[in-house]
């Protein structure tokens, strides 16, 4: 998820610290020390949500396509960790976790966490009222279709401490139903149970090189903050005893001024075209950031984070809509991802 810089805020901070700087003479630490009243450098990694595709800010900016765009994060010297859920959280009383070594490029920052190598397995579970909707054979074919593609292709200059990069492969591996056996006000909690039902009931299998996906009907709510702070999220936990990475990705239709880009979409499907943009972004951030503790930025931005809202060069599809990719034979209006090479840049192909 993203939000604004506020300039209330900015101004509030700047106030405090010339308060302390010209009342105390110096200022102090996260530990009560004082020290010389210089500008102080926090190089402290705080950790990623997995929240990262923000709702579409009320008064947008555009690119040059004349495609919305997020608003750039505020400028803090404090480093941030991804929560999943977009602009990482500050740590608690300074405390981000363990020690590591962050490699910085391009950027993007690598902390030393694992990544999904090989092929990337896709599994969606459909939650909710899906019936006389065309969204499961539009997303279906983005899901078998992505895997091979120059879009997908950016994730491939990622890698791991022993310089093993992401392939260039993914594939669909099928879907599941639930019928809001989590009612229709999902939480975070609830979201991890409906994976861990399908799994557990045989569903669809407990596989560690996937991620799966809980997409929502229109009428099912995240109450965490979807339409308000995101519009999808991914995370990791523990299920059926194994390290399984999943995503929530809400439908549109049920806040197309947050969660959509255009108000039609070349498959004639506003929700589901608002949500393949947010599958795209949740499974690249997934896959070079499974476990919130690989590759993000000093701000806690994910790749795809870094390039919310930002569609590149579009063209106009025979119902009006805007596109910038083709993938199985359908046209879809996608977000960029970040390039993790050549000094690193928002993109929609590599090489």
């Amino acid at each position: 998820m993203y939000f604004k810089t506020k300039l209330v805020l900015l101004l509030c901070v700047i106030n405090v610290m010339f308060v302390a700087t010209s009342q105390a003479g110096v200022v102090h630490d996260g530990k009560g020390k004082a020290v010389e009243p210089t500008p102080r450098v926090d190089v402290t990694d705080p950790v990623p949500s997995g929240k990262g595709w923000g709702h579409r800010p009320s008064d947008a900016a555009r690119d040059e396509s004349g495609m919305t765009v997020e608003s750039m994060p505020p400028i803090d010297a404090t480093e941030l960790m991804p929560s999943g859920k977009g602009w990482g959280q500050r740590p608690v009383n300074g405390k981000a976790g363990p020690s590591r070594t962050t490699k910085y490029t391009n950027g993007i920052n690598y902390h030393n966490g694992p990544l999904i190598l090989g092929t990337t397995n896709v599994y969606y579970i459909w939650y909710g009222n899906w019936s006389g909707n065309t969204a499961p054979s539009i997303l279906n074919n983005l899901a078998s279709s992505i895997g091979g593609s120059p879009y997908y292709g950016i994730n491939t200059t990622y890698y791991d401490g022993q310089k093993r990069y992401v392939t260039n492969a993914v594939q669909f591996m099928g879907a599941a139903t639930d019928n809001y056996s989590q009612g229709a006000a999902l939480t975070d909690a609830s979201v991890k149970t409906i994976v861990a039902n399908q799994i557990s009931s045989g569903a669809l299998p407990r596989d560690t090189n996937a991620v799966y996906f809980v997409l929502t009907s229109a009428d099912v709510n995240e109450t965490s903050g979807f339409c308000t702070q995101y519009c999808g999220w991914h995370t990791y936990g523990s299920i059926a005893g194994a390290n399984i990475k999943y995503s929530f990705v809400g439908n549109p239709d049920r806040c197309p001024s947050a969660c959509s880009a255009q108000t039609t979409s070349p498959s004639g499907n506003a929700g589901a075209g608002g949500m393949a943009s947010v599958i795209a972004h949740e499974l690249a951030e997934a896959v070079t950031d499974p476990n919130l503790n690989a590759w993000y930025d000093s701000q806690g931005m994910e790749n795809a984070d870094k390039c919310s809202w930002k569609f590149g060069a579009t063209y106009t599809t025979p119902n009006g809509a805007q596109a910038n990719m083709k993938l199985g034979g359908m046209d879809y209006l996608i977000q960029q991802n970040w390039v993790n090479a050549n000094g690193g840049s928002c993109t929609l192909s590599y090489p």
